[in-house]
């Protein structure tokens, strides 16, 4: 039987593992440290990508860290008290400049009362040796977490999607993560064109393999002014229904390490930029269909394994 929970979740949730590692609501501060992304310096980007590369709601690069910062702290403490805070940088590929670079942007966040932990949003061909050695360092000293794109265990599929990198590329960069005890978080998204409801659990059972720390589940939604706009509206496909996605999702959550911490099941888009689906707009709706599905099913994460 499932016991990573206080709650009505039946997986394991990030807030749950937050509370027992620190006795309190830990918040993460989403940031915009003004990186760039290879992928889009090289070509067009992920199909997917919006052009603030996955940090539409990240502080504004306008400001400097620390400001960006405070002004997302003080929205928070309006809910919030007395909590502990991990700095997200979000924004396209957090590793992506030199370790000078790296150093100007992170570390003046650790100076800051009650942050604990870094969390950085990169990709797996993009994490030099010297920077590496950086992020060892910077593990000793803080709650670090490096979250790592993959979206699909599928070659075929990371081409389609103009990824990048494949799955080895992708399989060696966590192995060096790990061999530096760093923890590593990592991204799917469900719903790409051409994989079937069995493709997407696959993906869950690779990850499972790789003994990661966390992970992060996304629905495919098409945002204005991307390639993958361009694919829909030129030969439209199919974008699941809230149905299938708590289906699939549930499924994934079967198949799925219960030591694996559950970061996220559902995307944010923006309403202003969301073609489709108009569903994923509400997301309480999308995490309360999960949560009423388990129960229905009496089942948990982990369950199938």
């Amino acid at each position: 039987m499932y016991t990573y929970t206080d709650t009505n979740k039946r997986y394991y949730s990030l807030d749950y593992y937050y509370r027992k590692k620190y006795g309190k609501k830990v918040c993460k501060i989403s940031l915009n440290a003004g990186f760039s992304c290879p992928n889009k310096v090289n070509g067009n980007g992920c199909i997917f990508c919006s052009k603030l590369g996955s940090g539409d709601f990240a502080g504004s690069v306008k400001k400097d860290i620390i400001t960006q910062f405070n002004d997302i702290k003080k929205i928070m403490n309006k809910k919030w008290q007395n909590t502990f805070y991990i700095a997200y940088f979000q924004a396209n590929t957090n590793t992506y400049a030199s370790v000078d670079i790296l150093k100007s942007k992170f570390e003046p966040v650790l100076k800051l009362d009650n942050v604990v932990g870094i969390n950085i949003a990169t990709r797996s061909d993009c994490i030099s040796d010297e920077c590496l050695e950086y992020l060892a360092d910077l593990n000793k000293r803080t709650d670090l977490t490096i979250e790592l794109g993959l979206q699909s265990m599928y070659d075929e599929t990371l081409k389609f999607i103009n990824r990048g990198h494949d799955l080895k590329n992708f399989n060696d960069c966590v192995k060096r993560l790990q061999k530096k005890n760093i923890k590593v978080v990592v991204h799917i998204i469900n719903g790409l064109p051409g994989e079937t409801k069995e493709m997407m659990v696959n993906t869950v059972k690779y990850l499972n393999s790789l003994n990661i720390d966390g992970i992060k589940i996304h629905m495919l939604h098409i945002i204005k002014n991307t390639d993958l706009e361009d694919i829909y509206k030129e030969k439209p496909f199919h974008l699941l229904t809230l149905e299938e996605y708590v289906d699939i999702v549930v499924s994934q959550l079967e198949y799925l390490n219960p030591n694996i911490v559950i970061h996220r099941l559902t995307g944010d888009p923006k309403k202003e930029d969301l073609i489709g689906p108009t569903w994923l707009l509400k997301k309480f709706v999308v995490l309360n269909s999960i949560d009423k599905y388990m129960r229905k099913l009496d089942t948990y994460q982990g369950k199938n394994l």
